[in-house]
């Protein structure tokens, strides 16, 4: 559904965007994160098809994102864009209507009304945009992208500065979405919502430094990690966890985290070890590594200047 080879976006001497590719199938959603000014949004323009690649090659929904075929890749596609850009003297009826015949849907009235059931507007229909909270300006915005119900949304920010209430409301579309087999791509500063509603993240500074699954990059990064809760002293028992297999140790006040083999081997044996120095075992866990930690690591160690 989005395909990008090598794509590359610079503005004079600077690349903005360096030989990205990525592929993101029907009912996929990717998430995009990086620091600001990583490029992040320049992707978006540029699959969207808002502004040329500089080098590169990229189709949407099997079409290629080249000039005489653009019209037709903008039909593709449902661009949710940083700012709403609603016409203020407009109401939110008009507003949407305008676009419905833009994009030539073909009952364009019944897409309107549909559109902002979905989003919950009905009751805003007659409301002049300029009158509307930032929350709802962004239901129009992403009701007016949903209006030509398109296989392909590219949404830049979707739940910045929303309210919790409204925030859900867009995370639940995003994934019924998903569900009814949309390719979408998310960029968000949110890596919380990134987790909860992507099968894959792609870690952006200029260029992509990873994509996968979360949990996949985690284990790339940290490897797999348990905590041993224990009982009194448990600073004492390290050294015997260390012994029996344990690697990279975080102490903690009731125990330790480690890292352990694949296919959690080496737990058992762990455990038998301290059991039999004595230790008391009150509950061993996997522990799951803050995506935070996995993003930052990825940051850290790119050697990349700062944008």
């Amino acid at each position: 559904m989005i395909e990008a080879v090598a794509l590359t976006r610079r503005f004079g001497d600077r690349a903005a965007v360096e030989s990205l590719s990525l592929r993101v199938g029907a009912g996929e959603v990717f998430a995009l994160v990086g620091p600001n000014g990583a490029g992040k949004t320049t992707t978006l323009r540029m699959l969207g098809g808002l502004i040329a690649p500089s080098s590169g090659t990229a189709r949407i929904a099997g079409i290629p994102l080249v000039g005489r075929r653009l019209q037709e890749v903008r039909g593709k596609v449902g661009f949710l864009t940083e700012a709403p850009g609603l016409w203020d003297r407009l109401t939110v009826w008009a507003n949407l209507l305008v676009y419905a015949r833009l994009y030539g849907v073909p009952d364009p009235r019944r897409a309107v009304t549909q559109a902002l059931a979905l989003l919950g507007l009905t009751d805003r229909a007659s409301s002049l945009a300029a009158q509307l909270s930032k929350g709802m300006k962004q239901r129009v915005a992403l009701a007016r992208c949903l209006l030509h119900d398109p296989p392909v949304l590219l949404l830049d920010e979707p739940t910045s500065g929303l309210d919790p209430q409204t925030a859900r409301v867009v995370r639940e579309l995003i994934l019924e979405r998903r569900t009814r087999g949309h390719a979408i791509i998310i960029s968000t500063h949110n890596l919380d919502e990134a987790e909860r509603m992507a099968n894959r993240i792609g870690v952006l500074q200029r260029r992509l430094l990873a994509v996968d699954a979360p949990d996949a990059l985690r284990r790339r990064l940290f490897g797999r990690r348990v905590r041993f809760r224990l009982g009194d002293q448990a600073e004492r028992f390290g050294p015997v966890a260390l012994s029996a297999g344990a690697e990279h140790l975080e102490m903690h006040a009731d125990g330790f985290s480690a890292a352990v083999g694949d296919g959690w081997a080496d737990v058992p044996r762990i455990v038998r070890a301290l059991v039999e120095s004595g230790a008391e075992i009150h509950a061993v866990t996997p522990e799951r590594v803050p995506l935070e930690d996995v993003y930052l690591r990825l940051i850290e160690d790119s050697g990349e200047d700062a944008p």
